[in-house]
């Protein structure tokens, strides 16, 4: 049997066990390592923050995977020798046919000075934990949204954030005394989306919230409750940032960064292949020219899953990588918009935007059901 080793069970690693189950379960063996117990989509985390569901009730446990020739095991990686294939874990080691890394990306709320003492996020769980913690007891004032970092997961996600927040307000009866600034060093919410851009801003202008471009806060002020920017500080009452996004650092220290841009694992973008032989890096870790985001990582995990049944047939390469993505964006009041984005198909890349409708709420809840069942059998 080919032992196929893939370190991480996110959108990649759980949809790459799944297409090797399916095309390759009496030839391949794959194990599946998380630190984690459970997997939560992205998205789930606004259902805890906004509408009430628990993290329990999100969490879907690794010990239900059911895919043959598909082994879960609940390990942290502590090593990884990309020359060699060799992997060590709190549990022991390994030295798979082939490797796959899919490790994600990890939140440097450090980078930017004050954040931990005076920011929060809900792009983990324990930050929206401890958002809605501040949440429950917020009366009103300045509420600054900021992306602190480029790139980082899911790029319509401090909008839709920003959206809810706003919902959650005027529910409450405090829209009126707060106001809502989101900033970014970027010069539109999806740059290759023109017609998304124009949703996004419009939603933003049309429930009052400010909206500032190319505006990055270098650090916070914990004592005075501001946020400094080139063009001078900016005081809040609650600030909220998207934080710095980086490689694990077992990752950093295996050497499979080099090459890539900005700290990211080096691949070619055709086949998701690393330069080192056997070894593969798909979803928000790899340096892939496409956005982080779940949807991304899936299509990568069907490229090498194609390459790696190729090879094992001896058939040259699998499908190239096209950088093909759905997103669906939360505007409130039970809206849902979409786009469709492909990067890599064709001489430009194309985003075309579907208006939000309840119609796509649904689509969005069922794709999510979908995946539950492809990866989980349940």
């Amino acid at each position: 049997m080919h032992t196929v080793l893939v370190l991480g069970a996110g959108f990649g690693g759980l949809e790459l066990a799944a297409c090797l189950s399916e095309a390759a379960s009496d030839e391949v063996r794959v194990i599946l390592l998380d630190r984690s117990d459970g997997f939560v989509f992205g998205f789930s985390k606004l259902d805890v923050l906004f509408r009430g569901r628990t993290v329990d009730e999100v969490r879907i446990p690794y010990a239900t995977v059911q895919r043959p020739a598909v082994e879960f095991r609940q390990e942290t990686v502590t090593g990884i020798d990309p020359r060699t294939r060799r992997v060590t874990t709190d549990h022991g080691e390994y030295s798979p046919d082939t490797l796959v890394v899919a490790l994600g990306a990890e939140y440097d709320c450090g980078a930017t000075p004050g954040f931990t003492a005076d920011g929060h996020e809900y792009y983990s769980l324990d930050g929206v934990r401890r958002l809605r913690g501040r949440l429950d007891t917020f009366t009103g004032g300045t509420v600054l949204l900021a992306i602190l970092s480029v790139p980082f997961k899911c790029p319509p996600a401090p909008y839709e954030g920003a959206l809810l927040l706003h919902e959650e307000l005027v529910r409450r009866e405090l829209r009126g005394a707060t106001r809502m600034h989101v900033l970014t060093p970027m010069d539109s919410p999806v740059p290759v989306s023109p017609d998304t851009n124009a949703a996004i801003v419009g939603a933003l202008a049309d429930r009052d919230i400010e909206y500032t471009t190319g505006t990055r806060v270098h650090a916070l002020d914990p004592a005075g409750h501001t946020a400094s920017t080139h063009a001078g500080d900016l005081d809040y009452d609650l600030f909220i940032g998207i934080p710095r996004h980086r490689v694990p650092e077992v990752v950093e220290a295996s050497g499979l960064t080099e090459g890539g841009t900005d700290g990211w694992i080096h691949v070619d973008p055709a086949t998701l292949a690393t330069p080192f032989p056997g070894v593969y890096a798909i979803g928000d870790c790899a340096d892939a020219p496409v956005p982080r985001a779940g949807v991304f990582a899936e299509t990568a995990a069907r490229t090498v899953a194609s390459d790696i049944v190729a090879r094992l047939h001896e058939d040259g390469q699998g499908d190239r990588y096209r950088g093909q993505g759905t997103c669906h964006i939360e505007f409130g009041g039970g809206l849902v918009g979409k786009v469709d984005a492909d990067f890599l198909s064709g001489p430009v890349p194309v985003a075309p935007f579907h208006g939000p409708s309840p119609e796509l709420a649904t689509e969005k809840a069922q794709l999510a059901a979908a995946r539950r069942r492809r990866w989980f059998g349940t």
